[in-house]
Formats: structure tokens, sequence, C-alpha cells
């Protein structure tokens, strides 16, 4: 039995990390779309994504929870705002990547954190713990110092870290109800339509299409539902084996990648104020990472008394 436990820990720890990673280095891969405006990309990454979804449920004949979905429209309609705020997040990321602005995504998910525990305390009325509020308290003086020393509000990092903490939380309210696969799989359906009207309207502006101009670009558009997948049914797998504590550290690594990228890789100047401001967001990660494990500590060990 403990070998069992220690192994689903290991493959929990495994995904948990192939997770993050593949998203940390998303900036590369939407780097490499370019000259697809973020418009085509979204579409092409929400119909890929839906058909890798159709293929993985195809081939496990997974089709049953379909039909009980007619009768459960507060759980579709949780999977529609799902699927908006995911949409939402999807746009404005790959518009600060294509934008060169790859560092206000990175402080998006740096921030994400943080504000997913300010929404646990607003819509679900949660206690915060003295460091949580240290860290709240810290993150909010980091976004206060970011605004006026750069004299302009991070609106991309807010947009990007509260539409995934949106996300997160409408996921976390339909969790128990519909498995990862099926979840996206919804998702993605719900904003297909979107996608096909999307496709046909940049295809008749100036610009057009850039799907099909050559085999490399027109691998890597179709390679966007597997980019956009993978990570999200690994995050899923990870969820299930590992303690919660456990992801809330290892997500760190994607916005630590994902800075690396924007300064070694893309080549993006980050002047002194920003260094400073993401200097003030990791103290306040630190302080949010040392309750959680403090808070896991002391559950362990009052378990082990019992």
């Amino acid at each position: 039995m403990i070998a069992k436990t220690g192994s689903e820990n290991a493959r929990g720890l495994v995904a948990g990390f192939g997770a993050y990673a593949i998203w940390g280095l998303f900036p590369i891969f939407f780097d490499a779309l370019r000259p697809a405006g973020l418009w085509e990309i979204l579409a092409h990454r929400i119909l890929w994504t839906l058909l890798l979804c159709g293929i993985v449920l195809a081939v496990l004949r997974d089709w049953a929870w379909l039909a009980p979905l007619r009768r459960q429209p507060r759980l579709l309609a949780g999977v529609t705002a799902a699927a908006i705020f995911i949409a939402v997040n999807w746009v404005v990321y790959v518009a600060a990547v294509t934008s060169g602005h790859t560092s206000d995504a990175a402080l998006g998910y740096f921030l994400n954190p943080l504000t997913t525990v300010a929404l646990g305390v607003v819509v679900l009325h949660e206690r915060l713990r003295p460091l949580q509020w240290a860290a709240v308290t810290v993150g909010v003086v980091a976004g206060v110092y970011l605004a006026v020393a750069a004299g302009t509000f991070p609106t991309t990092a807010l947009i990007l870290a509260v539409s995934f903490a949106l996300y997160g939380l409408v996921k976390k309210k339909v969790g128990d109800t519909l498995p990862a696969l099926h979840s996206l799989s919804l998702e993605t359906a719900i904003l297909s339509p979107a996608a096909a009207v999307i496709l046909a309207v940049v295809a008749f502006t100036p610009v057009g299409l850039t799907f099909g101009d050559h085999l490399g670009h027109t691998s890597l558009l179709v390679l966007s539902g597997v980019a956009t997948a993978i990570p999200l049914l690994l995050f899923a797998a990870a969820a299930r084996r590992i303690p919660l504590v456990s992801i809330g550290l290892i997500q760190f690594i994607t916005p630590i990648m994902q800075l690396l990228c924007a300064v070694l890789v893309l080549d993006e100047h980050l002047p002194r104020e920003r260094w400073i401001g993401f200097g003030i967001v990791w103290v306040a990660l630190a302080l949010l990472a040392a309750d959680s494990v403090l808070r896991a500590w002391s559950t362990r060990s009052s378990s082990a008394h019992d």
C-alpha cells in the first residue's frame, strides 16, 4: 500500500511538473506562430483542441456523459462561463506574447495565486490566515508600485490573473461532476462556433489566413490543439494524485520559465522598475508558499497525533 501511494505521488509530481513546464514554454511556441494574428491563433487553438478531444473520446467510446447534460442547465451554464473565462485568458495571453510583452504575461501568472486567494475571500467568503493576509497586502503593494513606477496600469497582467482565477473557481464548482477531458471537450465545443466565425471573418480581411502558407507553420497551428489539451489533462492527473500544497508550489515554475523566455529567448528588455515590481510580487508569493507549507505540516502533525 505504501509503495502504491508512493508510486501515485511520483506519477502526480511528474504530471504536475510536465504541465507547468509545457505552459512555461508557451511564449516560444506562440511566438513561433507569427505572422498568424491572435484571433486566427485563438480559433485554431479551440478547433484543434476540440478535434483532439473528440478523437480521444471516440477511441475510448466515452459518449454516455453527453445525454444527461440536457437535464443539467446549471452545469452547462457553469461550463459556458468557464469557456468564456479561458477564451479571454487565451486571447490576452497570445496578444501579449505576439506583441513582445511576454513579461506582462509572466507577471499575470505570478499574480494568479494571490488573485485566487482574494477571490476566495470575496466570492466564497473564506477566512484568510495571517500569512495569507500579508501575501495579499504585499501583492496589492506590488500592483500599486508597478502602476505608479511604470506610469501605466498593469492591465494585461491583471486580466490574465483574474480570468484564470475565475476559470479555476468555476472549474472547482463543476470539477466533481465533469472529469477534465469531458469539461475541456464541452468548453471547446461551446467556443467552436465562435472560432469558425472568427476564421471566416479573418479570411476576408486584407491580411487573410496564414493557415496553409507553408507546411511548418501550418503544422504548428495544428499542434496548438495538442499544446492546449496535454498540459490541462496532465494538470488534472496531478491534482488527483498529489496534495494541493504541492500543486501550489509547482505552479511557480510556469511564470519563472515565461520570464526567462521573455528575457533570454525573446530579447525583451525589462526596466529596473519592472524588476523591483517582480521582486515585491516574489515576496508575496514566498509568504503564500510559507503559509501553505506550514498549513500542510500542521495538518500532518495533527493527523499523526490522532
